[in-house]
Order: structure tokens, then sequence, then C-alpha cells
């Protein structure tokens, strides 16, 4: 995943050159500081939908991090160690950590397919400043495939920590078989008031009764009205989110309201 979140702040101005370098350190140090490199095993393996699983791993009392980072998982492939980074699914108030992917052809997807319970892998983390942890009173969220990861987190966070935030999300999917934590998303509606999902796919069956398309301006505006008072979080494949920022662009909204973060490799 490439985020603009997960860069160092912007304002560090290469040009200052041996005090930026001095800044870069810091920063750098700092994000490293609160890292952990472990081994563990797989716990738990959720089939979320036909091609997307879930992979859950005990979480040491000493790993901490906030809901939107990731983590590098390396896993014993056939010619040796291969590793991935991914967004933890999880919410800081799970007692396990979780991760969830899209199965592909890659090698990596194909071991992970192979994965069993007590198999071994090795954590390394947390990283990225795509997060959020109740500093806003209003979001919104525009999400297609498996880039719902991070927000899913947020808003698991965001129940169990009962915080007052106002969250609406847009989340596009191919069709209904491909929407991942569709019941959960549904559950938390009910569990949270504060809480909106819009489900919307491409290729609609008779029985689907939610939006069909992509998500578009008028959504948008008939879902989220009061949008220019939000800060937004965008995530998915890179094409999903530059149109996106599009969107929210040509709706006026200010592009300090906007966070993003692009999901490769799922075009």
């Amino acid at each position: 995943m490439v985020s603009d979140d997960n860069l160092p702040p912007k304002g560090l101005d290469s040009s200052k050159g041996y005090r930026y370098r001095i800044t870069l350190k810091i920063y750098k140090d700092a994000v490293k500081d609160t890292t952990m490199r472990f081994e563990t095993t797989v716990t738990t393996i959720i089939k979320r939908t036909h091609d997307v699983k879930s992979f859950r791993f005990p979480k040491p009392s000493s790993f901490t991090y906030k809901a939107g980072q990731f983590m590098v998982i390396t896993l014993r492939g056939e010619k040796g160690e291969i590793r991935k980074h991914f967004t933890i699914s999880s919410s800081p108030t799970e007692d396990f950590i979780e991760f969830t992917k899209k199965l592909t052809e890659s090698e990596f997807s194909k071991t992970l397919d192979g994965l069993k319970m007590g198999d071994w892998a090795r954590i390394d983390g947390p990283h990225g400043r795509f997060t959020f942890e109740g500093e806003f009173k209003k979001i919104g969220m525009l999400s297609g495939g498996i880039g719902i990861t991070p927000l899913r987190s947020m808003c698991r966070y965001c129940a169990d920590m009962q915080l007052d935030t106002d969250i609406v999300v847009l989340y596009g999917n191919r069709s209904e078989k491909d929407i991942v934590f569709k019941k959960e998303l549904e559950a938390l509606q009910k569990e949270n008031e504060n809480f909106k999902a819009i489900l919307c796919v491409g290729e609609a069956t008779s029985e689907w009764t939610g939006y069909t398309g992509r998500i578009d301006a008028l959504m948008v505006e008939k879902e989220i009205p009061d949008y220019r008072e939000r800060v937004f979080y965008v995530c998915g494949p890179p094409a999903m989110v530059k149109a996106m920022d599009g969107l929210l662009e040509e709706l006026g909204v200010p592009s300090d309201q906007v966070r993003k973060e692009n999901f490769t490799g799922y075009e």
C-alpha cells in the first residue's frame, strides 16, 4: 500500500539540507521506537468472501498500534522467506492481530492460501500514519474492494471505544459476493447509532436493493449532505482513489480534509 499519510510529514523541505536530514532522522527514530518484530503462529483463518481470507495471530501485551496502521508479514515459502505489508484489519481494542487479503495468483497469495492454524509467521510493525483515533467529530469514508480493511479497523475501534464520531461509509464492489465484512458492517449500524454504511455494486442481481454502479457525486450529496464538514478517508485501488479524490475536489472538499491510501495490485 502507498499512502500520503505513510510518508514523513509534509513540510520537511529537502532543500534545507542538514536541518532536513536531522529532522527526518528524528522522525524515523520516533517511528522506529514504536515498532516490534516477533515470531508468532496462526490461530484463526476466516473465509470472508470467495477470494478473501482473514488471518489472526495472538496479540502480545506490548504490541500497540493505531486503527488504520499496517504491518509486515513474513512467511516461509517454497524458496525461503517471503514478506509483504498488510493493513491491520483488527481494531486495537480486540485481543488478536488480524490482516485480511484478497487472494490472487501471486506466490505470497498461494502461500497464504495454504496456511494452516499453528503455522509460523513473523510480524514487524506497526507502521503508517493513515490512522484515526477519534480526533474528528465527523468523517466520511470512501472505499472499494479490499481497501475496506483499514476502515474496518477504525469503525470497530470507534464502536468499542463508544466514540461519538459520526461516520458514513460508502463502499463499492464489483458484486454482492465481493463485499468484505458485509455482515459486520450491517451489525455495526445496529450497534453504533453514529455509524452508517452504504453499499454499492457494479454488477447487481435481481435481489440487490442497494446502489448499483460506482460511487459518484450524487451518492455523496444524498448520503453525506454535510460532506463539506467532514474529514474523508479514501482507500482502495489507485484508480478508485484517484477518482474519489477528484470527486471530492469537484464537490469543494478542501484537500487538507482528505486522507488517502492506495492498495496496489488489485486493479
